[in-house]
């Protein structure tokens, strides 16, 4: 049975963590469910000027990813299907990741709002106790956002934010090599194996760091 990991893509700034976070994953050969919440297709058109239509869907995302999918076992649910197979605890998923996860997104997940499908999907795979990564890139935060992100920790979910360390490459790190950490980031936290950065090995020096 096709059992997948449902990544979720927020509003919120930071749509190259998920472009990272999916290839690496199709790259595993992993399966893969994507919900693109509405007010992420404005950010993805802002930040990199793809566009994601529902109709059009695979040659959207292959387009925004740089890559063919004829062969990937991705499948695309609307965000705004309530009637999805996510939006259920019957539905077998392994998983979930929320990247990058939006101020509103965290506080719909936080209170059970299922606004959409992307918020519904977490709170189903915070229900059924699977590993639920949420990836916050706000920055500074307010009371009420860190109050939404305690309570994700406490319904289990994994809070990653969206903090690129520069260990793994120097000071001279580039945009790629960062969101690189933070994606492999989130993919050790749902523990499936990636080489997007260097890993700490106890010596100093290299450009190496201890992640």
């Amino acid at each position: 049975m096709r059992t997948p990991w449902i990544i979720g893509v927020s509003g919120a700034s930071g749509t190259p963590y998920a472009r990272a976070v999916l290839g690496a994953l199709l790259d595993a050969g992993e399966a893969v469910d994507l919900v693109i919440s509405r007010a992420a297709r404005l950010t993805l058109l802002d930040e990199t000027g793809a566009t994601v239509r529902d109709a059009h869907w695979k040659d959207d995302v292959g387009a925004w990813l740089g890559r063919d999918l004829g062969n990937a076992d991705l499948a695309y649910w609307p965000a705004g299907d309530l009637a999805a197979g996510p939006s259920s605890g019957s539905y077998q998923a392994l998983g979930m990741a929320v990247v990058p996860a939006s101020t509103a997104a965290c506080a719909g997940i936080a209170i059970g709002l299922s606004k959409d499908l992307l918020q519904r999907a977490a709170e189903v795979n915070l229900k059924e106790r699977r590993r639920t990564v949420v990836v916050p890139r706000e920055t500074p935060v307010t009371r009420s956002h860190l109050e939404h992100l305690i309570a994700l920790h406490d319904a289990g979910a994994v809070v990653l934010p969206a903090s690129p360390g520069f260990y793994g490459s120097g000071a001279d790190a580039t945009a790629g090599q960062l969101v690189d950490f933070v994606a492999g980031k989130v993919l050790d936290a749902l523990g499936v194996p990636h080489e997007l950065f260097t890993r700490w090995r106890g010596e100093l020096g290299g450009g190496g760091g201890k992640n």
